[in-house]
């Protein structure tokens, strides 16, 4: 049985995330997300650096609802 990592604090994210880690944010699949950061059809921007696919995290967590510094004010 395969076992899947815990998804990571949003407060603690880096700018930048690889495009597994945002992909386990949004509950899709390994090919599933390449295939849609290949065809420009990722929910959020994707930025292509050399043969890697990396995804700025302030959009994927807007597209998620989720506002850390508004969290860690309250």
């Amino acid at each position: 049985m395969a076992t899947t990592a815990p998804l990571p604090d949003p407060g603690e994210l880096p700018p930048i995330l690889d495009l597994m880690t945002a992909a386990r944010l949004l509950g899709i699949g390994r090919t599933t997300a390449y295939q849609l950061a290949r065809h420009d059809r990722f929910p959020v921007p994707v930025l292509r650096i050399g043969a890697s696919y990396k995804i700025p995290t302030a959009p994927l967590l807007d597209l998620l609802g989720i506002h850390p510094a508004a969290r860690d004010a309250a």
